[in-house]
């Protein structure tokens, strides 16, 4: 179970950093371009900054803490803030009539609360 949570840790890491980055670094009329980002025309170009600075901390936080044993206790908190960031996504990905999009946002979300199971819950 732990070399599991492990694997999803490092993949939801990589996965929301590489993410935060990209809504960091690049203009929303350039997100609005993009098929998996064609959301940031419902959305200001500062919520989309303030999006990708919590996914780069998310993603940190989905790691860091409990690898170097230092507040391990941020590590499922982490992972819910995430579970919570694509929980709405999931929902808007839908309204948008993006269904499968939706699926795969979804996936993640349950990836997330995998961490907070296994290192809440079972204190892994």
């Amino acid at each position: 179970m732990n070399i599991a949570l492990w694997v999803v840790q490092i993949f939801l890491a990589l996965l929301f950093i590489a993410a935060g980055a990209q809504k960091l670094m690049q203009s929303r009329e350039v997100l609005m371009q993009g098929s998996f980002t064609a959301y940031a025309a419902d959305f200001p170009s500062g919520f989309l900054k303030l999006l990708g600075v919590l996914e780069i901390l998310g993603g940190l936080g989905v790691v860091l803490p409990h690898a170097t044993g230092i507040m391990p206790w941020l590590t499922p908190l982490a992972a819910m803030g995430l579970a919570i960031i694509m929980a709405m996504a999931a929902n808007l990905r839908l309204r948008r009539g993006e269904q499968q999009m939706a699926i795969v946002t979804a996936v993640f979300m349950l990836m997330a609360l995998f961490v907070v199971y296994g290192r809440y819950t079972l204190g892994i």
